[in-house]
């Protein structure tokens, strides 16, 4: 078992299954994890639907990055990060001084079975197909990819598949 000296970032997309894959890694390693999309729900009290359209997107990344100070505060654990949250490159530097940040990968057809059926995903409102999903994975890509310690492909696995790859890709 691994003792965690610093947290595990979960980075990509919407949908990839970040938070599937941080329980499970959880699991398995016997430690805490969280959701930087739960804690700021929790906070808001308020959905993130809400938030996005009461306060607006900066608003709610200049969240994502206070969650990051939070968590830079508390013991290791398997953080699951909202699809974003790469974005900013201060989030980026604030996630590789406490932990290791790992980036989960996925085709956009992959990601548009995922998701297809959800209305939390304020970007894809309107636009829930792949070559949206597509264009905005393109976009992103370059970013996750500058953040990433590890990367994990996660198409065809079960997200207890993707946490074994995961433990190994960290020892």
């Amino acid at each position: 078992m691994i003792k965690l000296q610093k947290h595990i970032f979960l980075i990509g997309f919407m949908g990839v299954g970040k938070t599937s894959t941080s329980r499970e890694l959880a699991k398995e390693l016997n430690i805490k994890e969280t959701d930087t999309d739960a804690m700021i729900v929790e906070m808001e009290q308020r959905s993130i639907p809400e938030i996005f359209e009461t306060s607006g997107e900066a608003y709610f990344r200049q969240k994502e990055t206070g969650i990051l100070d939070i968590l830079a505060k508390q013991e290791a654990c398997i953080v699951s990060c909202g699809g974003g949250m790469a974005m900013r490159e201060e989030n980026v530097a604030k996630m590789k001084k406490s932990g290791t940040v790992v980036f989960l990968q996925a085709t956009p057809e992959t990601i548009y079975s995922h998701v297809k059926s959800s209305t939390q995903r304020p970007l894809l409102n309107g636009n829930m197909n792949v070559p949206y999903i597509r264009q905005l994975m393109e976009e992103r890509e370059p970013k996750y990819q500058a953040a990433a310690d590890v990367c994990i492909e996660t198409d065809g696995l079960t997200p207890r598949q993707v946490a074994e790859r995961v433990v190994e890709a960290l020892q």
